[in-house]
């Protein structure tokens, strides 16, 4: 029988959706369908996963049916505007919204329905760009997990040595300059990064990158390209206001961070600040062994990763079986 660490590590479901887990559409109070996939209740509580920019849940199924065998019930949804939860933008491929709001709602709506449905304890976990949502909506209080775990938070940008502010201002200059819904670059998933030299930013495993690629064949409706300059300048407004004195420092709930030095999307000096800012914030810092996309790397990489949030959540939100 393999260790439950090695099934956690090397769960089966990469190119194809578990037989255990259901996909569905579910509606939030303005009516907009989310896509969603719902694995059964488990008797070690309940996970909601929310991806990053531009990202579709299928990339991340290895992880999600890896907690799903260690027992968890595991939900994750597309972003409105994001793979299969319909567009915002001018077109099909742009990632464009009107303000973060929109996506703190949304998920405060979801988490709502999901936490009187599934068995506690709560935990939220989230990547990059849903990482700073998620972690918005507990320090403003709209939702209230029992712990929470974020992977290579978008809690600042690049060029991270220039504060957000400026950066925002400078953002909104530009977006006002044409439709803000217009791309603020061509392809890949940083400016001026081509599309191979996209896996540069993501992982050091090929084999996980291209589970990407082969998805979006699969479904071609999932496929997403760059960001637009209005979503540039509201994920800054939006980076902004958590850097607000007192907005972290009033955050009770605990929080584990994973990032890594390296990182060529996010701002790691961002996520170490935070770590310190959280009262009950941790953090696992990894190096040049690990890029963005943590839960997608390499085997030692995630063994490294999945043993820190295992650990994690059994001290602070054990059993309640």
């Amino acid at each position: 029988m393999p260790s439950a660490v090695e099934t956690l590590l090397h769960a089966p479901a990469r190119r194809e959706i578990p037989a255990t887990a259901r996909e569905s559409r579910w509606a939030l109070p303005d009516g907009h369908l989310l896509r969603r996939i719902d694995w059964p209740q488990g008797t070690r509580g309940s996970i909601l996963f929310m991806p990053g920019r531009g990202d579709a849940y299928e990339k991340w199924l290895e992880t999600l049916d890896g907690w799903a065998q260690q027992g968890w019930g595991v939900t994750s949804a597309d972003w409105r505007g994001q793979a299969g939860s319909g567009r915002l933008g001018a077109d099909a491929t742009t990632g464009h919204v009107s303000d973060f709001g929109i996506w703190v709602d949304d998920y405060a709506a979801l988490w709502a329905d999901w936490t009187a449905s599934t068995p506690g304890p709560h935990i939220a976990v989230a990547h990059s760009m849903g990482g700073q949502i998620v972690l918005r909506a507990v320090a403003e209080g709209r939702v209230k997990p029992d712990a929470v775990v974020l992977s290579a938070p978008m809690l600042g940008i690049h060029p991270a040595w220039i504060p957000s502010g400026v950066l925002h201002k400078v953002a909104r200059v530009i977006a006002r300059l044409g439709d803000p819904r217009r791309p603020a670059w061509k392809g890949g998933e940083k400016p001026g990064a081509q599309p191979r030299a996209r896996s540069l930013l993501l992982t050091h495993d090929d084999s996980r990158y291209d589970d990407e690629d082969w998805w979006r064949l699969a479904r071609p409706a999932i496929a997403m390209g760059p960001a637009s300059w209005g979503w540039i300048e509201r994920a800054l407004a939006s980076i902004h206001g958590l850097e607000r004195r007192g907005v972290l420092e009033a955050v009770q709930v605990p929080v584990l961070l994973l990032g890594t030095s390296i990182d060529g999307l996010v701002s790691w000096r961002a996520i170490r600040r935070a770590a310190r800012r959280l009262p009950k914030g941790e953090l696992v810092a990894f190096g040049s062994e690990c890029r963005h996309e943590i839960l997608r790397e390499v085997d030692p990489v995630r063994r490294r990763a999945l043993d820190a949030i295992r650990d994690f959540l059994d001290r602070v939100a054990p059993s309640r079986g």
